[in-house]
């Protein structure tokens, strides 16, 4: 597969792309331009209410490529316990209601894990990141990191549960790690760097 010239980026997330353009100049990767889908806050907003999470990556780039003159990239991620049966998965920006805040996800996560020791505390964070062209899928790809979830929050980098998510290889929170260490360990990180083989990108 031929890399594009472009990537166009389904949000509006400033950080996000910096993180995508971080990833591949700390790996010496030459890749496709990377930038915003234009007027990506104006177009009509795709609802992500696919039962799971690559379901969701793959039709929000399909969906919003119809709308682009190149390549779309997206993505959707999600924190996994399998003691809480995998919640909050595909909920997990939904987790505390449409309007709760990072705090109160963490919170109502905090609540739900009361009680829960050793293993139980397991978690993992899961990437799916898509490629589509003209409303047809060309790539998919997804990754993840695994940890455990923390009594109480810690650090005051990164977002989500980023300060309730440890990670034993850096023996931090993910909240506590620094771009550089969170872009080499991330499930975003390790995704990204998947789909630039996958496109073909040197």
């Amino acid at each position: 597969m031929a890399a594009p010239d472009r990537l166009l980026l389904a949000s509006s997330n400033a950080g996000k792309l910096a993180e995508f353009q971080a990833i591949a100049v700390e790996n010496s990767i030459r890749v496709p331009k990377l930038e915003f889908l234009a007027n990506f806050s104006s177009l009509p907003e795709f609802e992500e209410n696919a039962p799971t999470i690559g379901e969701n990556a793959a039709g929000k780039a399909a969906y919003y490529s119809r709308f682009a003159n190149a390549p779309v990239l997206a993505d959707d991620s999600g924190l996994v316990v399998p003691a809480l049966g995998g919640a909050p998965g595909v909920r997990s920006a939904r987790y505390a209601g449409p309007n709760a805040s990072d705090a109160d996800r963490i919170q109502k996560l905090l609540g739900e894990m009361r009680g829960k020791t050793g293993e139980n505390r397991a978690a993992a964070f899961v990437c799916v990141l898509a490629v589509a062209e003209k409303g047809r899928v060309t790539a998919v790809v997804s990754d993840c990191v695994e940890g455990r979830l923390l009594e109480e929050p810690r650090g005051s980098g990164g977002f989500g549960y980023d300060p309730v998510f440890f990670v034993a290889e850096a023996g931090k929170s993910f909240a506590e790690l620094s771009r550089d260490e969170k872009n080499r360990l991330s499930h975003r990180g390790k995704a990204f760097r998947r789909l630039l083989a996958a496109i073909g990108a040197k």
